[in-house]
């Protein structure tokens, strides 16, 4: 499909905006820690603030007011160090640019916050923890399980049924969880993993053009 002139510019547009808006926090984050500026408590205090913290819905005070509501979005945009940054942006900008060439900037943006949301409730309904998550993951996940199932969509043999024809990529999914879990030692929020592929399975079929 060609593409228009508003697409060309839409694209980097959009992802230079996400990517800068997950890499400028981190860098300031990064600076502190390494006593470039400020102090080694800007990354507790923006942890405090903005990383999604379950307790909050079990009777936490918040920091402020809203929090237990902004935080469903906030924890997205916040990293826990160089590492869980680069991972996290190489496949935004991998997954991101094809995404927004699919469905266009405007309902990309809209699927993005959803899965970041989706993302959230995930991890607030299935984990046990008291530590605070962090990490656009969630929505990534959500991206990897809506391409795959517009792939499954765009090459289905229409003499099988869909629901089996979606049982290998969810397989796949599953696969790509349990290994960054296993990678990650179990230091990863595969709540929201879940949470996130979980939306973009449901959505990718509203959000699919032909």
């Amino acid at each position: 499909m060609r593409q228009t002139p508003y697409q060309i510019r839409a694209m980097p547009l959009l992802l230079w905006a996400l990517l800068l808006a997950c890499v400028v926090p981190e860098c300031i984050l990064i600076g502190a820690d390494q006593g470039w500026w400020g102090t080694n408590r800007w990354r507790p205090d923006s942890y405090a603030y903005g990383a999604f913290w379950a307790g909050l819905l079990k009777g936490w005070l918040p920091n402020y007011p809203f929090q237990p509501y902004v935080m469903f979005i906030s924890y997205a945009f916040l990293h826990a160090g160089f590492w869980h940054l680069l991972v996290n942006m190489v496949v935004l900008m991998a997954l991101g640019r094809h995404t927004i060439g699919r469905i266009g900037p405007w309902k990309f943006t809209l699927f993005y916050l959803l899965c970041i949301l989706g993302g959230g409730i995930g991890f607030a309904e299935m984990t046990n923890t008291l530590q605070p998550m962090v990490g656009a993951s969630g929505a990534l996940f959500g991206l990897i399980a809506a391409n795959l199932v517009w792939h499954v969509l765009d090459n289905q043999d229409e003499s099988t049924p869909l629901y089996k024809a979606l049982l290998r990529p969810v397989f796949a999914l599953l696969i790509i969880n349990l290994g960054s879990l296993l990678i990650a030692s179990g230091q990863v929020a595969w709540e929201t993993h879940l949470g996130g592929t979980i939306t973009g399975l449901a959505l990718a079929p509203l959000f699919r053009k032909p």
